[in-house]
C-alpha cells in the first residue's frame, strides 16, 4: 500500500477542455509512454470544479465519466435523450464523454466532483461516504477526498486526518480495509482493466 496525502493548496487550475471554465485538477495519471499530457494521452482524471451558469459540457470522445454534487443542489444534466438528476447532493451520476449534454441549474451555483477515464483502460467508482463504517477496497488507485469539512479515515489500522479539500490518493497491490470514522468523504476507485 501507498498512501500520499494531496493537499488542496497544492491542487492546479486548468480551463475545462470546451474553454467555459476552470476546473480544480486533484489526481490524474496519463499514459506513460505519451510524448505530452493532454486529453488525448489521459488514463484518468480527479477533479472538482464550480457551474456558476448553465451551459454545454466538453465533448469528450472515449472517455466515461461519473460527476456528483458537493456543494449546493439543483443540477440536472440534460442530453437530447435523457436527463441526468443531480439535485441533491452526493448522487452519483454516469455518463460517455460523447454525449450532448447541457446544464440546468435550478437552485444557483453548484461545486461539483468529477472522476472521468479513457474507456477500456480502467474501471471507475465513485461514492459518498456519509456515515462511519467500513467497506472493502480492491486492488487499484482510490482518492478519499474530504468533501465537507475534515474527516478522519483508517486505512489497515493507519488513520489519517483529512482536511476539507484535502484527498487521500491510495495506491493499492491488494484488497484494503477502508474505514470512515468521521465526517464525510468522497470516494473514488479507479481499477485498470487488463
Amino acid at each position: 500500500m501507498k498512501a500520499t496525502l494531496l493537499r488542496s493548496e497544492d491542487y492546479t487550475r486548468a480551463p475545462w477542455k470546451n474553454g467555459g471554465g476552470i476546473f480544480t485538477d486533484i489526481a490524474d495519471a496519463y499514459r506513460k509512454d505519451a510524448p505530452q499530457k493532454n486529453w488525448d494521452s489521459l488514463l484518468w482524471r480527479f477533479a472538482s470544479t464550480p457551474i456558476v451558469a448553465p451551459g454545454p459540457f466538453s465533448h469528450m470522445p472515449g472517455i466515461d465519466r461519473l460527476q456528483m454534487v458537493v456543494g449546493g443542489r439543483g443540477l440536472v444534466l440534460k442530453s437530447p435523450t435523457q436527463e441526468f438528476d443531480e439535485r441533491e447532493p452526493f448522487t452519483t451520476v454516469r455518463f460517455t464523454g460523447e454525449m450532448e449534454i447541457v446544464t440546468a441549474l435550478e437552485e444557483g451555483p453548484v461545486e461539483v466532483v468529477n472522476l472521468m477515464a479513457r474507456r477500456g483502460a480502467a474501471e471507475i467508482d465513485l461514492v459518498a461516504l456519509r456515515e462511519p463504517g467500513t467497506r472493502l477496497l480492491a486492488a487499484g488507485t482510490h482518492l478519499v477526498y474530504a468533501a465537507r469539512g475534515d474527516c478522519r479515515i483508517r486505512l489497515d489500522g493507519e488513520e489519517f486526518l483529512l482536511s476539507h479539500a484535502d484527498t487521500l490518493k491510495v495506491e493499492l497491490a491488494a484488497a484494503s480495509q477502508l474505514a470512515l470514522m468521521s465526517g464525510l468523504a468522497v470516494l473514488g476507485s479507479i481499477r485498470p482493466v487488463g
